[in-house]
């Protein structure tokens, strides 16, 4: 489980010019929090949400809160990009992603090719894998879907885990499905056709697609189970 500290919970006002938030605070205080999150937050943007802020008392920060939860249709969804990674790496290192055990190094933030950086590197003798994460928050029915915005950064990453594999490594793309109520996750081809038909392309070239999703609430967030991938076909 990683813990919360000293969250403080809210109502959202508005999301506006991407990165930021106006929050009326349980206390009746109104302020501005920095969005850590770069997409279009489908289904945990909307105006008079529950919402849950971090504080920090740093004098170099010109917004000291940030956004980190938001309820949608009963279910706290971790919105704070900046932590998936270490989320996952947690979870690996620890031994809860089964697909992921028995690797003993473990990077963080590895050059892949020229020009990309990939998420996560697993190392043990004689065997390489590569791991990308995204985080997923957006939710249709019952389905997780990703991504909710165009991600040109995301198909050139695609495009990098294919070239590991095509070199021999074992490559996965990782997608944190952050809140609890979703039974599959399934790419947005209507969003972003063409990073569904690159991930279509790297399944098929032998990537991995792996899903998992989070059990958030205002004490920490724990990946909780695998729930399967859909690829339309």
């Amino acid at each position: 489980m990683t813990r919360a500290h000293h969250w403080h919970t809210g109502t959202l006002i508005k999301r506006y010019k991407r990165f930021l938030a106006d929050v009326r605070l349980d206390t009746g205080e109104t302020v501005t929090a920095h969005v850590p999150n770069t997409g279009a937050m489908l289904s945990t943007r909307t105006p008079g949400s529950p919402v849950a802020l971090s504080w920090h008392d740093n004098p170099a920060r010109k917004y000291p809160w940030t956004l980190e939860l938001v309820q949608a249709d009963g279910c706290w969804v971790g919105v704070n990009t900046a932590k998936t990674n270490g989320l996952v790496a947690q979870a690996i290192a620890q031994g809860r992603i089964a697909p992921l055990r028995g690797y003993p190094d473990l990077r963080r933030e590895v050059p892949l090719g020229a020009h990309s950086r990939i998420d996560i590197a697993l190392e043990k003798p004689g065997e390489f894998c590569f791991i990308e994460v995204k985080n997923a928050t957006w939710r249709v029915g019952s389905q997780a879907r990703f991504p909710d915005a165009v991600t040109e950064r995301g198909t050139r990453h695609l495009h990098a885990l294919i070239q590991a594999r095509r070199e021999g490594h074992r490559a996965v793309i990782f997608f944190l499905v952050n809140r609890g109520d979703c039974t599959s996750l399934a790419p947005a081809a209507d969003v972003d056709p063409v990073y569904a038909q690159t991930l279509a392309d790297a399944v098929d070239a032998g990537v991995e697609a792996l899903a998992y999703r989070v059990r958030n609430d205002l004490n920490g967030a724990r990946v909780d189970r695998r729930i399967p991938v859909r690829l339309p076909r």
